[in-house]
């Protein structure tokens, strides 16, 4: 009943839903970002456990009051919802878990946390500034040495001849605050040819 009321109304939705259906074989897609669930299927216990093995799904509940004690959803909505709600809700979790994925990189053991200008490995963290959350998202990316004057241009827009001991400096400090606290003098390295984490 659920799904056929969203088949009906699709041309109105701002996002695009792609039906589960209890026979399919197929696992949901990994492109899926958000699985829609009516409370419907708690009566369902078979597409109620497939529902909770999908751990990388963030999952939207449209449910009666009450009736939350059964998984452990990210979201919920309560029904009847409006179908102008139901848009805002669902572009308001996409834009908001876009700008989560985005704020945070995972960088060998540690995750560089954007938002709150932190990188953190188990418990520990240590506070970063712009330019060093900056270098250190540089030198993650590019997977391979950086020369000082590739870094002068990228993180500071100096012009590629400017001779200065910025790098060096920055770099200087930024490990020794890795080291103060996480004790890895490796994380980053610096070779002939260049930075590299």
């Amino acid at each position: 009943m659920f799904n056929n009321t969203l088949s009906e109304i699709k041309e109105f939705l701002n996002f695009t839903p792609i039906f589960f259906i209890e026979e399919s074989k197929e696992p949901v897609s990994t492109k899926t970002k958000y699985i829609l669930v009516h409370c419907d299927v708690f009566e369902n216990i078979k597409i109620l456990n497939m529902i909770n093995e999908l751990k990388n799904k963030s999952i939207l509940l449209i449910n009666k009051p009450n009736s939350t004690n059964y998984c452990n959803f990210k979201e919920k909505m309560i029904s009847p919802i409006s179908l102008n709600d139901l848009n805002k809700k669902i572009t308001n979790l996409v834009s908001s878990s876009h700008f989560s994925k985005n704020s945070s990189i995972k960088i060998k053991e540690y995750i560089l946390d954007k938002n709150e200008k932190r990188l953190k490995k188990n418990e520990l963290s240590i506070m970063l500034t712009e330019r060093e959350i900056q270098l250190i998202q540089l030198l993650a990316v590019e997977k391979k040495p950086i020369l000082k004057k590739n870094i002068l241009h990228k993180v500071w827009n100096y012009a590629d001849d400017a001779d200065t001991h910025t790098v060096e400096t920055r770099i200087c400090r930024l490990r020794q605050k890795i080291i103060a606290e996480f004790d890895d003098k490796n994380f980053i390295i610096n070779s002939k040819k260049g930075y590299l984490i």
